[in-house]
């Protein structure tokens, strides 16, 4: 959900999926960009980025203390801090399950 993977685009070199075709055919499906795209719209409506939300939702209910994130430059750790500021409402998680499930 960081934006390396882009619908229709080539896979970036190195990357995961493109060294590994079979995973890059599962996690590339139709249905999973689809989701990607609700998700990145519904967190641009609230002025967030789809990081802020894979980090908002992943801390929302207290059973996860961390998230372990990967960083390779000063703005990817800024993002990192800057997206476990946002919590999610009640109604925002629902809509995050309408448009998952």
């Amino acid at each position: 959900m960081s934006g390396k993977y882009k619908r229709g685009s080539a896979l970036p070199p190195g990357s995961r999926l493109s060294k590994n075709a079979r995973h890059a055919q599962r996690f590339t499906s139709e249905r999973n960009w689809r989701i990607v795209g609700e998700l990145e719209a519904f967190a641009e409506r609230r002025g967030h980025t789809l990081l802020e939300l894979a980090f908002s939702w992943l801390l929302r209910d207290g059973v996860v203390a961390s998230v372990i994130a990967g960083a390779t430059t000063t703005e990817q750790v800024e993002q990192n801090v800057r997206a476990a500021g946002w919590t999610l409402s009640p109604e925002d998680l629902a809509e995050v399950d309408r448009i998952t499930l």
